[in-house]
This record gives structure tokens, sequence and C-alpha cells, in this order.
């Protein structure tokens, strides 16, 4: 019986089709690169893309998906509505959703933030320094005092979102910018982990410290195994002394 967790990470993967630097860094896709560092941790990592029928996303793949990571950014809008709208319904359900980088201005995770989730931003090869500021967190386990990249692409406050539940990373950048650049959030019956690093024409994902992040995520994120609660009109536990009066 296989018992490991199931993970799913989406990619819309143009960039890796159409820049040479992207396609050079993620000869595979960056879905691929990061499913395989999810399976050499222990779990049970598919791969869905945009142009795929149903955005790879079927019913039958979200039924069976613990986790879904989420990496997009020329074609946000190409995503359905529909399907949208079924993923959101599975994090309310339980399922895990870990949405990377420009993921940020995705339809689900502006969905579920409800607000726009705009930012600054900047591409200059700047310097990024993630600093853990929850360091008991599990998302956390492993990680040092921060996590530096020699390039990335400068994403900066105001960042357009609700107040996490949980902060786990702040950024710093080069040219003087911060982040909240690891939000964590429970929805419905799910948790979501918003994790900034991850611009496509950058090896990040080939970087062991944020692999470990984007593990421990997948981890915390996880369903928990409960019945879930029972609402709407009920009888009552106990008898209820107006009754027998």
């Amino acid at each position: 019986m296989n018992n490991h967790l199931r993970v799913t990470v989406w990619n819309e993967n143009r960039h890796e089709q159409t820049n040479p630097k992207a396609k050079e860094i993620y000869p595979d896709g960056i879905h691929k690169a990061i499913a395989r560092f999810l399976t050499e941790a222990g779990m049970d990592a598919g791969t869905a893309t945009l142009d795929e029928p149903e955005h790879g996303l079927t019913d039958e793949k979200l039924a069976s998906t613990d986790v879904l990571i989420w990496w997009g950014h020329l074609a946000h809008d190409e995503v359905q509505d529909e399907i949208v709208s079924k993923v959101q319904q599975r994090v309310l359900d339980g399922m895990g959703l870990i949405v990377l980088h420009s993921g940020h201005y995705s339809k689900i995770f502006k969905a579920l933030m409800g607000t726009s989730c705009s930012l600054k931003w900047r591409e200059a090869d700047e310097k990024e320094r993630l600093w853990v500021v929850a360091p008991s967190h599990p998302i956390a386990e492993g990680i040092g005092e921060y996590i530096e990249l020699p390039e990335e692409e400068m994403y900066g406050e105001h960042f357009d979102i609700p107040a996490p539940d949980e902060l786990i990373f702040t950024s710093w950048f080069e040219g003087g910018e911060i982040f909240r650049s690891g939000c964590a959030y429970t929805r419905g019956s799910g948790k979501v982990f918003y994790f900034r690093p991850g611009h496509e024409t950058y090896p990040t994902y080939h970087n062991p410290a944020i692999q470990r992040v984007i593990v421990n995520a997948a981890k915390w994120a996880q369903p928990v195994k409960r019945e879930l609660p029972i609402r709407g009109n009920v009888q009552p536990l106990e008898q209820i002394g107006a009754a027998i009066r």
C-alpha cells in the first residue's frame, strides 16, 4: 500500500518553451525540476501543465492530490474559471496548496485571498536574503537564520494580501526593498503557503535550501485525517430543559 504524500506540481510551462535561458536552467520544465526533488524526498510527485486537457487537473487528479503546488506567470488568464473553482473547493475541503513566485497573481490565489495580490517588482539580477522570522515553524525546519540567493527578481511591498496567519520568511533585496516572502494561511479545512522565490531565469529551484522549504511546506500542508464537522440544523446532544417544562 502506498502511503506516500501525493503531490501534484502544476506549471503553465510557457517560459521553458520560449525563453532560451529558462529552457537551459529547466530543460524539462520547472514542474519536472520540482517533482524530481519531491520524489527524492519520498513523496509521490506528479505533474500537470496548462496545455493538457482540463489543465491536467481532472476530477480524478484533484481527488488523488494531497498537496497542489502552483507556478504560473504569462498565462494566468488562460486558466479556466471552472478549473479554478474546482481547485478552490478542494482546498476548502482540505487539500494543501503551495503557490510559488509569480503565482501570487494566479486566479486561484486571488480567489482564496480575496484581494488583488499586487506588488512591486524589478528584474535586476540582485541579491535576495530571505530571513527566517518564525524559526520554530515546521516550514523552516533545517533552515538557518536566512537563505541567500545571489540573483533573483525583486518583489517589494506593499503586497496586497490579507495579513498571513503565520509569516515564515521576510525578504530583503539588494536594492533596498523588503517583502513578506513566506505566508501561511488556513482556508476552510485546507492550508495555503505562498513562497516568493523562483523567477524562471534563475536556478532558484536547484538551491538545496529552497528545495528544503518546499518539501517542508508540502508536509505541513497535507490534509489532516479527520471527520469533517457537521453543519446545519442538528439535534441537541443533551436534553434541553425548556423542552420538558
